[in-house]
């Protein structure tokens, strides 16, 4: 994480990455869950609801252990700074859980 331009570039690149490779992964193991129709007639709240919180539950998992893994990684100095990769993390979930439904 050393400080320059090209390194935070290089930096939201592995971000970038890591959230569709989470966003598709979770989606895909996520597919049978829920129901995809909204305007029924019969409650769709209870599958659509448990789908929800599974996909936070697991991304909230994977994301702890990026953080464990990465702030074993880098140097001391520059652990301060992952705290913004994971506050965009926690944005960037409400916005998956959206395209999710």
């Amino acid at each position: 994480m050393s400080s320059g331009k090209h390194s935070w570039l290089l930096w939201l690149f592995y971000f970038i990455v890591f959230e569709l490779i989470v966003f598709f992964g979770l989606q895909w193991l996520l597919s049978g869950m829920g129901m995809s129709n909204q305007l029924q007639p019969e409650n769709t709240v209870v599958p659509n609801w448990v789908k929800a919180v599974t996909f936070i539950l697991l991304y909230i998992l994977l994301l702890l252990f990026m953080v464990m893994l990465i702030s074993n990684t880098v140097p001391s100095k520059h652990r301060t700074q992952l705290m913004r990769w994971v506050y965009l993390a926690l944005i960037g979930m409400v916005v998956m859980l959206f395209l999710l439904f």
